[in-house]
């Protein structure tokens, strides 16, 4: 699709966003227009659990001016997006759908890792020092009004990514719960944070120092509007943070918001934001953190144009993925070997069985991720290896992944080592079609699986090639293949009544 005009819409926790971009096939993209309305729905959330139904008026006011707004460019294609306020209210479902009929827009809910997947989408492609910073260990810290992200990279891979429940807004409503004296607020607002940072620091850092850090949300960008006497470009450090801080605490939220034309609710989020900086910063040891203005609507262009293949970019974002799955699956001491082989073989059926299974790019992308991770359940015990697999994979974030996705990729997972049952006894957010998509990817997992079930790697080359009702694989190998053979047929057999082929192995060269 060629995009003339575009809109990326973001309901936010604290604000609900849009820009409007010009795309061209020779230049690219370009933004034509700003407008932001400060808006705290995520109050609502953190504080009852529902978005009240004055937000949802509020709401559809703001957006149906955003509609407004996409007329007078002849805008009339667009993503709008909310994130951790309406995700995690309990009445999402009908927020969104009064939405849709007061305003005629249609918002999304974002998974928190497809939120920070395209975070890091419009960083990568937006910031122009972003291959060099990350070449050395370099945290991505994006600080939300529910929670912060830290991505860790290192030699231009992402090695990995947790997400922590300390947002600014989450920080300021859960402190107003605590009775305490006003003077004691720095204090324990400091001792709430670090307890977080230092258990993701144990677990996820170590020993490692973080040479960059590099901000991206709507935080930073109030920070350092505070301290315009610093003259911070597109970076800050320890000293500059600091006086931030001070700043801060010597000034009230009502003279500092007046002073600087920041909205109170929003001049209240810059303590508690600054706070979890400093701290981090600190314990990772970081030299500088780095400010690329980076926001949700430029992650969202950017995502759109690459699935549509308007635009090409340097970064394969899909490898990202991938090295994130790598580091998880080095994580729970998977074979490294043994699932390497595994994916290579599964997405080589996958390739040569496209007009019978109908599935496409991103379905390879989870057979990839369940070959990688189909062992991962054994870290925790031997016996009920899918079970613990499922477990672990429902438990761990992957970033670009959304939970729907995530759950499927368990199920292939969980039922690679047992039989997949009947559709009805499965107790999950799957459909009848994604149901078949589980099973497709169970048979194939199921069959490359089992030509490396010595985990020795015995093939040198695998040829497959459909040919009439058979799905013929063969194998050129002088090991005996005789604990491969004997376990295929079980396999094969799951295989046909899915795809309606049989497979069938077969062996080119003598056996040792």
């Amino acid at each position: 699709m060629a995009y003339r005009t575009f809109a990326a819409i973001d309901v936010g926790s604290t604000d609900v966003t849009m820009k409007i971009y010009e795309v061209t096939a020779k230049k690219g993209y370009r933004q034509l227009d700003y407008v932001s309305n400060i808006m705290e729905l995520g109050s609502d959330t953190y504080k009852d659990g529902y978005i009240s139904l004055e937000s949802v008026e509020r709401l559809s006011e703001i957006l149906i001016r955003f509609s407004r707004k996409m007329k007078e460019y002849g805008t009339t294609d667009y993503c709008a997006y909310a994130t951790s306020a309406i995700r995690e209210a309990k009445n999402n479902i009908m927020v969104l759908d009064l939405l849709k009929a007061k305003t005629g827009i249609e918002v999304k809910i974002l998974s928190n890792s497809e939120h920070r997947f395209l975070m890091y989408k419009g960083l990568a492609v937006k910031s122009v020092n972003f291959e060099k910073i990350v070449e050395k260990n370099t945290a991505i810290v994006d600080i939300g009004a529910g929670s912060i992200q830290i991505s860790l990279m290192n030699n231009g891979k992402l090695t990995a990514t947790q997400n922590i429940p300390i947002g600014a807004l989450r920080v300021r409503e859960r402190l107003k719960t605590f009775r305490i004296d006003k003077s004691h607020l720095e204090r324990v607002m400091e001792e709430f944070i670090a307890n977080e940072i230092d258990t993701f620091r144990h677990h996820y850092l170590g020993d490692k120092e973080i040479k960059n850090v590099i901000a991206i949300g709507d935080e930073i960008s109030n920070l350092i509007q505070i301290v315009p006497e610093l003259e911070i470009t597109d970076h800050l450090n320890e000293r500059q943070l600091n006086s931030i801080f001070d700043r801060l605490l010597s000034e009230g939220t009502a003279e500092l918001a007046a002073e600087y034309k920041i909205p109170y609710e929003r001049a209240t989020l810059l303590l508690p934001a600054a706070m979890i900086y400093g701290i981090f910063l600190q314990q990772a040891k970081a030299d500088l953190i780095w400010t690329p203005n980076v926001d949700l609507c430029d992650g969202i262009i950017v995502d759109v144009l690459e699935k549509n293949k308007n635009l090409t970019f340097k970064r394969n974002f899909e490898d990202d993925i991938r090295s994130s799955v790598h580091q998880i699956a080095k994580r729970y001491r998977c074979n490294k070997e043994h699932n390497y082989n595994v994916s290579a073989i599964a997405c080589q059926i996958f390739d040569k069985t496209k007009k019978i299974h109908r599935l496409q790019g991103k379905e390879r992308l989870q057979l990839e991720i369940a070959a990688t991770l189909h062992d991962c359940g054994k870290f925790i015990n031997m016996n009920g290896a899918g079970a613990n697999s499922y477990a672990i994979i429902m438990s761990t974030e992957i970033m670009g992944i959304s939970h729907k996705e995530r759950e499927e990729i368990a199920n292939i997972v969980k039922y690679n080592s047992v039989p997949l049952p009947d559709y009805r006894e499965i107790h999950s957010e799957l459909g009848n079609a994604d149901y078949m998509k589980v099973a497709k990817l169970v048979a194939i997992l199921k069959v490359a699986n089992a030509m490396d079930r010595s985990h020795k790697q015995k093939a040198n080359t695998y040829n497959i090639v459909v040919k009439e009702k058979q799905l013929v694989i063969t194998i050129d190998t002088l090991y005996d293949l005789a604990l491969e053979t004997g376990l295929f047929d079980d396999k094969a057999d799951f295989f046909s009544k899915v795809f309606g082929i049989k497979p069938v192995l077969k062996q080119k060269g003598a056996r040792v």
